[in-house]
């Protein structure tokens, strides 16, 4: 019942509609129940005193209750759904705004598929019950108490004998319902299951193909999708069941009320117009009755989905702003980590008490191997995790005690992993600022030598980039990723291995038009290509979460330490591969 009373408070906003639709709902149910007593009436009057036009006065007192039932009917339909998408719009908003709040500490270990379940599968499992469960159980009562009234007002004898299956058949409801509610925990789950093996398959389907593994996909795919079929049989032949029970034990009723009613008839208790009603409203009674295993089944998916959409909106964000928080204006660009610790879930820490800091325009080069913390250490400076001990503080600021929006808004980040959207070129490099001008995006697209590319292209910037960006090529992606960070213009850079997709002829060009741009900028940059860290103020080279060599890259190469080590293993070759492109550009006319 809470997760119910939740749900509904969604409706809250709408309380105008709903009313109307009670009303509605209540007139609709008035002249369904006048239908029966208008035929059992003029039964009566023909024979008791022959009057055939008392059935024609009936027979048009009929239709036109059936035409204004009609209307009441249309009218709480429509507003009926029309209030049910309102709140399924409003939970939907309600769960993606939760989602784009959520820290990475939370999406690092969710399945995008499950995610997506929760937004469709489960809100459309919400909309039925405000819909079809909240309105539709309402008419069924308030019919019900209506048929039961006139019923035992009409004959409390034949009425006790007609609601005689009720107990019985709220028992078995109620059974049902508890039944249905694992079953449709289990069905919402496995839709999720079914979700993030199709997005993970479409996603990689490239790898799929290069590896020949569609037949495995598709097993597994078919796996998935067998135990969903399974369970929505077994959600079926539950509620099967139980409409064809209460089917057969209205129809035992009816029975015993022909042949109890004959007997009153006889014995001039009864009319043959009132058992004639009488049997009209057991036949209504039975509407509400085969209904309930619907309206529980309803109700039943309602919570299983409500548990699993108040399970993403109860879920809170690791790194939150304070009340307090201010805005961070005219930033300068001092970074400083003092005492600085991290961990993830897992219990090896993945930094372990880091201190630096940085001036505002020097550049600060992060060196080291795969799972030294390098990424980490840049992802704690916009708060995209937070601190497990120590602080960050930008201009003495302590990151935690700013607004999230100003304090993101300052940091531009270039990250390893590009991500961009199915929209025109030009969109993706002004995303994060839609109303650049045309010459400043252009300004970007060259500063990150993209321009002449988008150039060579029919549409130039009109450009349409695949799903994903899967039409361009790493090297491409990533000077993009650059182009639309500069187009911000932040105070403080972040470039997390900008340069991995890129040849080195390209990584020259890159960072001639970058060196430009970073002055006067704290830059942040992880990379294992020399060119990009020997101009370095500061080479921070870390082993497992700790600092354990700095210095700039001269200094760093007389220690003979680890990071001399790298110089010797990755790194000559490409200096020298620099002076060759350097040599060869200055020879070329």
């Amino acid at each position: 019942m809470a997760i119910l009373i939740r749900l509904l408070g969604f409706i809250k906003g709408y309380r105008k509609h709903i009313v109307a639709a009670y009303v509605f709902l209540l007139l609709s149910t008035l002249l369904s129940l006048a239908i029966p007593w208008l035929l059992g009436d003029a039964i009566d009057q023909v024979l008791e005193e022959g009057e055939m036009g008392f059935i024609i006065l009936a027979a048009l007192g009929i239709i036109g209750a059936s035409l204004l039932k009609g209307f009441f009917a249309y009218g709480q339909s429509y507003l009926s759904e029309y209030v049910s998408q309102k709140a399924a719009y409003d939970i939907r908003n309600a769960l993606y705004d939760h989602l784009q709040r959520l820290s990475f500490a939370f999406h690092d270990k969710q399945q995008t598929g499950q995610l997506m379940s929760r937004v469709t599968a489960d809100v459309d499992g919400v909309r039925w019950f405000i819909s079809l469960g909240i309105l539709r159980a309402s008419y069924l009562l308030v019919l019900f108490l209506g048929i039961t009234g006139l019923l035992i007002s009409t004959n409390w004898r034949l009425a006790l004998i007609s609601l005689a299956i009720m107990p019985l058949i709220a028992f078995r409801a109620i059974r049902i319902s508890r039944r249905l509610r694992v079953i449709w925990q289990s069905i919402q789950h496995k839709t999720g299951e079914v979700g993030a093996v199709l997005q993970e398959n479409l996603s990689g389907v490239r790898v799929v193909k290069a590896f020949a593994m569609e037949s495995y996909e598709s097993e597994k795919f078919s796996q998935r999708a067998q135990g969903l079929a399974e369970e929505n049989l077994a959600s079926s032949r539950l509620q099967a069941s139980h409409s064809s029970l209460m089917n057969f034990l209205i129809t035992i009723a009816v029975g015993i009320i022909l042949i109890y009613g004959g007997r009153e008839i006889v014995s001039d208790r009864l009319t043959a117009g009132e058992l004639t009603q009488f049997i009209l409203y057991l036949l209504m009674l039975a509407l509400p009755v085969r209904m309930t295993g619907f309206i529980v089944n309803i109700f039943a998916r309602a919570i299983s989905a409500g548990e699993r959409i108040f399970e993403i909106l109860d879920t809170p964000s690791p790194v939150k702003e304070k009340p307090s928080a201010r805005e961070l204006k005219d930033v300068k660009g001092h970074i400083r980590f003092q005492g600085v610790s991290f961990h993830y879930d897992s219990a090896a820490p993945a930094l372990v008490n880091i201190d630096f800091q940085a001036e505002p325009g020097q550049v600060i080069a992060l060196v080291g191997a795969a799972g030294s913390g390098k990424s980490t250490i840049v992802h704690l400076i916009p708060r995209l995790y937070d601190v497990s001990q120590g602080k960050v503080t930008i201009d003495g600021v302590d990151i935690r005690n700013v607004t999230l929006s100003s304090l993101r808004r300052s940091i531009g980040i270039v990250q390893q992993d590009i991500f961009l959207f199915s929209a025109t070129l030009r969109d993706n490099i002004a995303y994060g600022a839609p109303e650049a001008k045309e010459e400043d995006i252009i300004a970007a697209a060259k500063a990150a030598h993209l321009h002449d590319f988008i150039q060579s292209l029919p549409q130039g910037y009109n450009t349409w980039v695949g799903e994903r960006g899967i039409t361009l090529s790493g090297g491409q992606k990533q000077r993009l990723a650059i182009a639309r960070t500069l187009l911000i213009d932040p105070r403080i850079l972040i470039l997390d291995d900008a340069t991995s997709s890129v040849d080195t002829e390209t990584e020259y060009h890159i960072q001639k038009a970058l060196r430009g741009l970073i002055k006067g900028r704290t830059t942040f940059i992880i990379s294992q290509r020399l060119n990009s860290v020997k101009g370095a103020d500061l080479i921070l080279v870390l082993k497992e979460g700790q600092i354990v060599e700095r210095g700039k890259h001269q200094e760093l190469l007389e220690q003979e330490g680890i990071y001399k080590g790298i110089y010797e293993l990755q790194l000559r070759s490409q200096e020298e591969a620099a002076r060759w492109l350097e040599h060869l550009e200055l020879t070329t006319p």
